[in-house]
């Protein structure tokens, strides 16, 4: 029983893992709406692993080092692959005529995220607030403008240009260590006041995703983070 109650968090943060490893394989071969299955999955798992550890209090230094592990495969490698399918069409010509491809500027956000995650098992402070956009909501944004484009026929076009895209990598790869403080979506305590952007972001989304359907993930993200920057006071 104790085996159960010490690794069941565990348990979901390695369900977090194996469904990004096969987002990644399904993103690989084209299938991208398979794809945001396993990122849905991926984050349902992340959200239950801390989730089930604080219930049973279950928390350990191997589930934090654990669930940072998963992050970097489902949140930090995977929206670097999907930059990547996103230039792959792209390359530009140096002096001597060497050909750069710029889709491996897409693991720009790999390394980032990777950053982002060993600074955040640092800081103790980042409890009810994230300092930096953090790595599951990134690959919400990265990963959703790449299926907009996928399912909004010629809606998007005019952003699928390579300096656009590059820009979006270099964007993406600063907010994931920036010094902005971004509120989290675990509450503190039911004061509606202390609640207010969550419930704000809550009803926003609804809207934005009934006006916009799949064009609504990246712009939730971006609606969370002007929201993050105007109550920047109340996460002093």
């Amino acid at each position: 029983m104790n085996f159960l109650r010490n690794n069941l968090a565990n348990g979901f943060t390695l369900a977090n893992l194996f469904s990004g490893c096969v987002g990644i394989v399904q993103l690989f071969l084209g299938n991208y709406e398979l794809t945001a299955l396993c990122i849905i999955l991926s984050l349902v798992f992340d959200f239950f692993d801390g989730f089930v550890a604080r219930l049973l209090r279950a928390n350990s230094n191997l589930g934090i080092q654990l669930d940072s592990l998963a992050d970097m495969v489902s949140f930090g490698f995977l929206p670097g692959l999907t930059m990547f399918k996103l230039l792959e069409s792209y390359s530009i010509t140096l002096p001597m005529e060497l050909v750069f491809e710029l889709k491996y500027l897409g693991f720009l956000i790999t390394l980032f995220s990777c950053l982002r995650l060993a600074i955040f098992n640092l800081d103790t402070t980042q409890k009810y607030h994230f300092v930096g956009l953090n790595t599951p909501t990134n690959t919400i944004l990265i990963f959703g403008l790449y299926y907009a484009m996928q399912t909004q026929d010629s809606f998007l076009d005019s952003l699928n240009q390579p300096l656009i895209l590059v820009a979006l990598t270099i964007l993406s790869a600063y907010l994931l260590i920036s010094p902005i403080k971004m509120f989290s979506l675990k509450f503190k305590s039911m004061d509606l006041r202390e609640n207010t952007p969550k419930l704000i972001l809550a009803l926003g989304s609804i809207v934005i995703l009934l006006l916009f359907k799949s064009v609504g993930l990246p712009l939730i993200v971006i609606f969370y983070i002007l929201l993050s920057l105007l109550f920047q006071k109340k996460m002093l």
